[in-house]
């Protein structure tokens, strides 16, 4: 009985890991966007931003996700030689790109609002 008892408790904590990787993952491309719009930056200095704001991300996650706003017209990027190794890419966004943020931003604020809204509702009405 007690071994079903801990299978049980690890498939709830492995369904809860599950649902916070898929709601890190669902603001990743807005937070990444936001990163890149302060200034023209390097893969690390996003992963170092994401993960100074405690949005636990890998780079195989980031390479990808940077490819496909670069190949969607949201990223631009340059070539620049390192001296402590192979060249650097650094990205920016385009205006295409600060366009799509904002709209990401609007639409953040409006769902965290509804979603705090949510979560302190204290009642539920018939209307």
């Amino acid at each position: 009985m007690y071994c079903i008892v801990l299978y049980l408790y690890y498939i709830c904590i492995m369904k809860i890991e599950k649902t916070n990787a898929q709601m890190r993952k669902g603001v990743l491309e807005l937070c990444i966007l936001s990163v890149i719009s302060i200034q023209e930056v390097y893969a690390s200095n996003i992963l170092s931003a994401l993960k100074n704001s405690q949005l636990l991300v890998v780079e195989g996650t980031v390479y990808p996700l940077l490819t496909r706003l670069k190949n969607d017209g949201l990223l631009s990027y340059r070539w620049e030689e390192s001296t402590s190794g192979p060249p650097r890419k650094y990205y920016s966004l385009t205006e295409h790109g600060k366009e799509v943020l904002e709209s990401l931003k609007n639409n953040w604020k409006q769902l965290s609002e509804s979603v705090i809204s949510i979560i302190n509702l204290k009642s539920i009405s018939d209307e």
